[in-house]
C-alpha cells in the first residue's frame, strides 16, 4: 500500500467506525449508495473517511423515515439529473413531501398524547378506590369523581365486554378514538 492507501479502511472497518454490520456495507453498495475509493491488491474493497460521511447520511434519512428503496431512487435521480437546478428541484420536492409526512405524524401524536394525558388523569383518581369493585366496572365508573360513562376511551376498553357493549349500544352513542389504529401503523419503514 502506498501513503493514500494506508488512510482507507477495509470494509469491516468502515463497518466498526459507523456502528453497522458489514452485511449492512454490502447492501449499501449493491443499493448503489456507497461506493468503495478502491480495492486493494488482494482484491479487497477500500474507502475513505468520505464513506463514514456517506453511511452518517443514510442512517439520518433513515431516521426521518426514508426507506432505503426510496434513497436509492432519489439518489438516482438526483445523479440521472439534466442540470442541478432539476436534481435540486427533486431533492425539494421529496424533502417537502417528507416533511408534510413528519407534520402529520407529529399531529397524530399529539393527538395520542392528549388520550394518554386523559387516561392517566382518570386512572390517578382510581389509586384509592375500594378493592370491592370489580375491574369490569372501571370503564363505567361513578367513583372518586368519575361520571358513569366518561371514561377515557383509551381507559375504557379495557373493561369492554360484549355485555357491555351491548348495553351501551342502547344506553347512549360510541365514543370514538382520535386517530384510527391504522392511521397509528407505518408501512415500508426499514
Amino acid at each position: 500500500m502506498d501513503g493514500s492507501e494506508s488512510k482507507l479502511m477495509r470494509v469491516g472497518e468502515l463497518a466498526k467506525a459507523v456502528g453497522k454490520t458489514v452485511r449492512a456495507m454490502h447492501l449499501y453498495e449493491e443499493l448503489g449508495l456507497l461506493d468503495p475509493r478502491t480495492r486493494s491488491d488482494g482484491g479487497f474493497r477500500l474507502y475513505g473517511p468520505e464513506a463514514v460521511a456517506r453511511i452518517q447520511w443514510i442512517v439520518k434519512l433513515q431516521a426521518i423515515g426514508f426507506t432505503l428503496a426510496e434513497i436509492q431512487g432519489f439518489v438516482k435521480d438526483f445523479q440521472n439529473a439534466k442540470s442541478a437546478p432539476e436534481a435540486s428541484a427533486r431533492v425539494l420536492a421529496m424533502f417537502q413531501e417528507k416533511r408534510q409526512q413528519i407534520r402529520d405524524q407529529i399531529m397524530q401524536l399529539q393527538v395520542i398524547e392528549n388520550d394518554l394525558d386523559e387516561a392517566l388523569g382518570y386512572l390517578d383518581s382510581c389509586q384509592p378506590c375500594s378493592t370491592e369493585h370489580a375491574p369490569s366496572e372501571c370503564g363505567d365508573c361513578d367513583h372518586q369523581g368519575h361520571r358513569k360513562g366518561e371514561a377515557p376511551p383509551l381507559f375504557a376498553g379495557l373493561s369492554l365486554t360484549r355485555h357491555t357493549a351491548d348495553k351501551d349500544n342502547k344506553d347512549k352513542t360510541d365514543k370514538d378514538f382520535d386517530v384510527p389504529v391504522t392511521v397509528l401503523f407505518r408501512e415500508g419503514n426499514n
